[in-house]
C-alpha cells in the first residue's frame, strides 16, 4: 500500500489522484440526482412519490458521509494542483470551489434540521433516525425548507457553471484542465510505477 504523502507525490503534476477524482464524481452524481428527486416528486402520487422521498433522503446520508470525507482527504492526502496561470482564472476557479464546498456542507446542514425539526425520521432505506431534538415552529420549518430549495438551486448553477468552464477548457482552450479530474491509463501510470 502507498503512504499517502508518497502516493501525492507520484502522480503527474497536472492530474488528482484517485480517490479525488472519486469523491469528485460521485459526490456529483448525489448531487444531480439530490435535485432530481426533490424536483420530481411533487409530479407523482403514492408509491412512487414515497420512494423518491425515501431515496432523497438515503443519498442525503450518505453525502453527509461521502462529502466531509471528501474534504477531509483534500485537506490532508489528497493531490493539490494550482488552479489556473491567470490571477483572475485562480481567483474565480477557486471561489467557485469553496463556494461548492461551503454550500453543499450547508445545504446537508439544512437537510437534516428541516427533516428533523419538522419531527419527521431521517429515512436511510427502510431505517429511520429519529430527531435529536423537539420540532420547530412553522415559521422556522418554513424558513429551513425556503433555505435548503433556494441553496439548491444555487449548487446546481454554480455546478453548471463549473461544468460548462471545464468544457470550454476542453473544447475552446485545449487544455488539460478537464482531464485533471478523469481517471485515465492503467492502474501503474495512475501511481508512477
Amino acid at each position: 500500500m502507498i503512504a499517502p504523502m508518497k502516493y501525492r507525490a507520484s502522480l503527474p503534476p497536472t492530474r488528482y489522484d484517485v480517490p479525488t477524482v472519486i469523491f469528485h464524481w460521485g459526490c456529483a452524481a448525489i448531487i444531480v440526482l439530490q435535485f432530481a428527486t426533490a424536483n420530481s416528486w411533487g409530479l407523482f402520487h403514492n408509491p412512487l412519490h414515497h420512494q423518491l422521498v425515501v431515496a432523497h433522503l438515503t443519498a442525503g446520508m450518505v453525502l453527509s458521509v461521502l462529502f466531509p470525507a471528501r474534504l477531509l482527504w483534500r485537506l490532508g492526502w489528497g493531490r493539490h494542483i494550482r488552479a489556473a496561470d491567470r490571477w483572475l482564472d485562480a481567483v474565480l476557479a477557486r471561489g467557485v470551489e469553496y463556494s461548492l464546498y461551503a454550500l453543499v456542507m450547508l445545504e446537508i446542514v439544512l437537510g437534516y434540521m428541516w427533516r428533523w425539526g419538522n419531527g419527521q425520521a431521517m429515512s436511510f432505506l427502510s431505517l429511520q433516525f429519529m430527531p435529536p431534538f423537539g420540532r420547530f415552529s412553522a415559521s422556522a420549518i418554513s424558513l429551513l425548507h425556503g433555505l435548503h430549495q433556494w441553496n439548491g438551486w444555487l449548487i446546481i448553477v454554480l455546478a453548471t457553471g463549473h461544468g460548462l468552464a471545464a468544457c470550454f477548457h476542453y473544447f475552446v482552450l485545449r487544455d488539460d484542465v478537464f482531464q485533471r479530474m478523469l481517471v485515465t491509463g492503467n492502474a501503474s501510470d495512475e501511481y508512477g510505477k
